[in-house]
């Protein structure tokens, strides 16, 4: 007899299960979830709410064979306790997808921030290499002062030089013997 792969210890096996198996999207069922939770956090629910316990308070009062909940309104306690025990979850499930919003929010910032500091320190030493370079370069009251002394110094050579010339033409010229 041909023995099942099931059959053997070592190979494991498929379990089955008579429940059917139902897959929910977690995205949408989040979505679902913070809709909920927001939709319960507004003042419309509030006024809904309470607009629904006074009807049935009232009606139960009124007429108690509409709806048969006497006074201690058991049934209206378990269907707010069911409403309760629904919307807790509901409320976490929504909180942690947001508090996860926020880590990874919190994560770009610090990103961002460390990148904007890098730039910051970068900038700041282009500029501390600029103004380095910049006390180095001569100004234009620099420049001016120098070309001034310049002109000066020449001006004065050719003074020094003007005057054995003008002494030369004062002079008159030997002239060389004729042969």
């Amino acid at each position: 007899m041909a023995e099942r792969p099931s059959d053997r210890l070592n190979t494991p096996g498929r379990q089955r299960t008579w429940l059917p198996k139902v897959k929910f999207s977690e995205d949408a069922f989040g979505a679902f979830a913070e809709a909920f939770a927001r939709f319960m956090g507004t003042a419309r629910f509030l006024i809904w709410m309470t607009v629904f316990i006074i009807a049935w308070i009232v009606v139960n009062n009124i007429a108690p064979d509409l709806l048969n909940d006497p006074f201690p309104y058991i049934f209206l306690t378990l269907l707010l306790s069911l409403q309760a025990s629904y919307a807790a979850p509901l409320i976490l499930l929504a909180q942690n997808r947001q508090e996860a919003r926020d880590r990874v929010t919190a994560e770009h910032d610090r990103q961002v921030a460390a990148q904007s500091r890098a730039d910051m320190d970068f900038l700041a030493r282009e500029i501390a290499s600029l103004r380095m370079r910049m006390n180095d370069m001569p100004t234009r009251d620099f420049i001016r002062g120098e070309l001034r002394d310049l002109v000066e110094e020449l001006n004065r050579e050719a003074d020094t030089d003007a005057e054995p010339r003008r002494e030369r033409r004062d002079k008159p010229a030997k002239r060389r013997p004729e042969q």
